[in-house]
């Protein structure tokens, strides 16, 4: 049976590790990828200080899942009026335990913290794969959002 928790600080190995498989997968990258150091670096100072929650799937020992929440703090509005906004991001689960839920109750369960800490709105950007699991939760495209990347 797979365990998810909210993973602590303790846990920095299991969320670099997983992380870094999960981007390999993503990004299809070759097994032997080697990660920028920065990259490497950044990833486990947020870890460790960042605003942000990241849950853990456990099949005993082994780590078998992630997905990260990251909090945004801007400006309250009408809309928003503690200013409070989550990211949701790094929703992943190793193939051999896919179509089991893993993945929704992991981001349920950072959802349901989200709210509890007065969030009023959750972003992420989804995959083809991931849609119709966030269709499922609620989720619902916006056309309200406009970004500007550096390039």
């Amino acid at each position: 049976m797979v365990d998810i928790r909210i993973a602590s600080k303790d846990d920095i190995d299991r969320m670099m590790n997983i992380r870094l498989e999960m981007l390999k997968v993503v990004n299809d990258l070759p097994e032997d990828y080697e990660y920028p150091d920065e990259m490497i670096n950044e990833s486990r100072e947020y870890f460790l200080t960042g605003d942000q929650m990241t849950v853990l799937a456990l099949d005993g020992e082994e780590t078998v899942g992630c997905a990260s929440m990251s909090f945004i703090r801007v400006m309250p509005t009408f809309d928003h009026p503690t200013g409070r906004r989550a990211h949701l991001m790094n929703v992943y689960t190793r193939d051999e335990y896919r179509r089991q839920g893993i993945a929704k109750k992991m981001v349920k369960l950072l959802i349901d913290e989200s709210w509890r800490e007065g969030v009023t709105e959750i972003s992420l950007d989804a995959t083809v794969s991931g849609r119709p699991l966030y269709e499922s939760m609620g989720f619902t495209d916006s056309t309200e959002c406009m970004i500007l990347t550096r390039r």
